[in-house]
């Protein structure tokens, strides 16, 4: 029986993709079909792609069919790669060169307010996620990408980790779980990717494992790293109660979430508006990465539909100190950003404790007062945090202070 490789997607509603059969054969070379919705302007160059990459893989004879909904050449590229690994066991990898202007390092304390998911088998979404602006854009290998899909799915996310324009957003990426998502490691840790998301942590060691594993391709790969970050998401009681030593298990860990849909599952509770249930594992996710220096950040709000909930929701949660939160579109980012960012309110007062702390320490005074009241050093920490922050989102101006009066 001849062997046969499939990838990708097609169908009704299928777009920015493309189906790819691949037939492995003894003779006749490269036997091409193409069918393709943008053949007329693109046909030719496809076929050269194609051509060109069972070249490089070595795939001297196959039957090769294209079924194209207006791809672009880093996801037929992808689709293709994956089908002839299917079949084909080769090392070589075909990699398309990467833009200078794609390749930037991540502060460890950047703003995280937003991280937007998307799916890591559906190149569509992937496109133009970066125009919208969120803190972070994360590649999904792990829940949004049925079983069967996970394999060729780190080819497209190693693509588009390499070849799309995300307007200054961090590359995420989150892996799956144990043995499975190390292995996704191999597909982004050379490939331009900023923070690995590690989903379901519910132990230090799973930390351990990734850094040794990135390690290790670095070693292999001498590939000359800009920092990797790690996010581990708690989402079961064990990680829950874990979360302190997750937290502070590695100098790359930046930063702490949550998930709660699996959190409540774990629990054998339903997740509420009013997030009674979660709000135990949201403080103790809270404290756990405060103590550790690191930022918490908060799970996904469900209701694309509803802003208002979703304001609301922001507010509780950065009430309850969180500094982020993860989104499932892109509509739910502008919400996220004006509600974490500092109010104006918010920004008036740390202004006023801020002079005021700055005129005591002129005149060398121990104590700060604002009025007749005084005011404690981790107030003054507050509002001198609130007061950068308003200056990294051009709320406020960086010499705000020479013009100021109380």
């Amino acid at each position: 029986m001849a062997e046969i490789a499939t990838t990708g997607n097609k169908g009704k509603g299928i777009r920015s993709d493309c189906f790819v059969t691949l037939e492995l054969t003894t003779k006749g070379g490269i036997n091409l079909q193409l069918e393709s919705k943008v053949g007329v302007m693109y046909g030719e160059s496809i076929r050269k792609l194609a051509h060109e990459i069972m070249a490089f893989l070595e795939i001297k004879n196959a039957n090769l069919k294209i079924e194209d909904a207006g791809a672009l050449p880093l996801v037929i590229a992808a689709r293709i790669e994956a089908a002839v690994k299917k079949l084909h066991k080769t090392d070589k990898e075909y990699l398309l060169p990467v833009p200078a202007e794609h390749v930037y390092a991540t502060a460890r304390d950047k703003n995280r307010f937003s991280r937007l998911y998307l799916p890591g088998n559906s190149p569509a979404l992937m496109i133009n996620a970066g125009i919208h602006h969120p803190d972070g854009i994360i590649l999904d290998l792990e829940d949004a990408v049925a079983p069967d899909k996970k394999y060729e799915a780190r080819f497209l996310v190693r693509n588009a980790l390499r070849s799309i324009d995300f307007y200054g957003a961090e590359h995420m990426v989150r892996i799956n779980q144990g043995e499975r998502g190390l292995e996704d490691l191999e597909y982004v840790i050379a490939h331009n990717v900023n923070l690995i998301l590690l989903p379901k942590c519910e132990h230090a060691e799973q930390v351990h494992a990734v850094n040794k594993k990135i390690e290790e391709i670095v070693h292999r790969t001498s590939y000359i790293v800009h920092p990797i970050w790690i996010m581990p998401i708690i989402e079961s009681a064990l990680g829950v109660i874990n979360a302190y030593s997750i937290a502070s298990s590695a100098d790359n860990v930046v930063a702490l979430a949550i998930g709660l849909e699996d959190y409540t599952a774990d629990l054998g509770t339903m997740r509420t508006m009013e997030g009674k249930e979660s709000f135990f594992a949201r403080s103790m996710v809270v404290n756990a990465a405060r103590a550790a220096g690191i930022q918490p950040i908060d799970s996904v709000f469900s209701d694309i539909g509803d802003m208002e909930a979703l304001r609301q929701n922001v507010k509780n949660s950065k009430a309850l100190g969180f500094d982020g939160m993860g989104c499932i579109h892109p509509r739910q980012i502008k919400v996220i950003h004006e509600a974490f960012a500092p109010s104006s309110e918010e920004i008036e007062k740390a202004k006023k404790i801020v002079f005021a702390f700055y005129e005591a320490e002129k005149k060398g005074l121990g104590v700060v007062a604002l009025g007749n009241k005084m005011i404690d050093p981790p107030v003054v920490k507050r509002a001198l945090n609130t007061i950068n922050l308003a200056v990294k989102m051009n709320k406020l101006a960086e010499n705000w202070r020479e013009s100021y009066e109380i």
